[in-house]
């Protein structure tokens, strides 16, 4: 058997060796692929979907951050249409000597892939900046935008730090949850369901539920369902009919009606949407 090799890509262009553009925003199909011997840092504002990060799967919950290491394999499936920033370099980019705590922060943030932001302590605005001042490449430029960068990524360095110490502490019912419905969807549909396999009550479940999120069990369920729906029709050639059997649907009607009520268009129709 003949197996193709992973794609190795190239964003950056020739002789470069910082870049920052905004996120391509369109959905396609996408296929595991590695980078050239570059850093890629991904600021998404908007966009659902799942990045897959070597063996690590992550459901895209927007908006957050991921960094890519030079050669990590990685792809994309989206399921709406991706908004934000990428910034890439190499480390030549930086002085070993007169800016070592810049590279000292680079290597401790590479120990993240994905960090969560809050709507309120997205650096939208340092990033608008970054943009801006390589756009201009006007005198200063380069110092500029190495400042920005070392304020970026120690806002992006205290946000880690307070989330990986919440992540060490026992984890809680929720995120216990949360780790099933990735692990078991889209096998099982019920609450009830998830509910035995943790040892509680579909009630006490629903409670906690609605306590972290302000959202009931089902209607997580409901939407980490719809997701993975959408993620074979638009990164798959499987057919309505097949989807809904690998989604553990009786019936294909079933499965229609299911996503017809929630995204008030036919599995159909909403493929048709991104691929005629």
């Amino acid at each position: 058997m003949n197996f193709l090799p992973i794609d190795i890509k190239d964003k950056m262009g020739e002789g470069l060796t910082f870049k920052i553009s905004r996120f391509k925003e369109q959905i396609k199909k996408t296929k595991p692929h590695k980078h050239e011997e570059y850093y890629e840092l991904i600021f998404l504002s908007e966009g659902e979907g799942f990045h897959t990060i070597e063996e690590d799967r992550f459901v895209v919950s927007t908006p957050e951050f991921y960094l890519l290491k030079p050669l990590q394999l990685h792809y994309w499936q989206f399921t709406s249409i991706p908004r934000g920033f990428v910034i890439q370099f190499k480390l030549s980019e930086f002085d070993d000597l007169n800016e070592s705590t810049l590279l000292d922060m680079i290597r401790n943030l590479s120990e993240n892939k994905r960090i969560r932001f809050t709507v309120e302590n997205y650096p939208d605005a340092l990033l608008n900046e970054i943009f801006e001042e390589f756009q201009d490449k006007s005198s200063y430029s380069r110092e500029i935008i190495h400042g920005l960068l070392t304020a970026l990524f120690g806002k992006l360095l205290q946000i880690a730090t307070v989330q990986n110490s919440n992540m060490a502490h026992r984890e809680t019912l929720y995120e216990r949850f949360i780790s099933l419905l990735m692990k078991e969807c889209p096998q099982l549909h019920k609450v009830s369901e998830y509910a035995d396999k943790l040892f509680v009550t579909p009630q006490n479940l629903n409670a906690v539920c609605r306590k972290q999120s302000g959202k009931s069990a089902g209607e997580i369920v409901t939407a980490q369902l719809i997701l993975e729906a959408k993620r074979y029709l638009l990164h798959t050639d499987h057919t309505v009919t097949e989807i809904s059997e690998i989604m553990n649907f009786n019936d294909t009607s079933n499965f229609v009606k299911f996503f017809k009520k929630h995204e008030k268009i036919t599995p159909a129709q909403f493929r048709a949407q991104y691929f005629h």
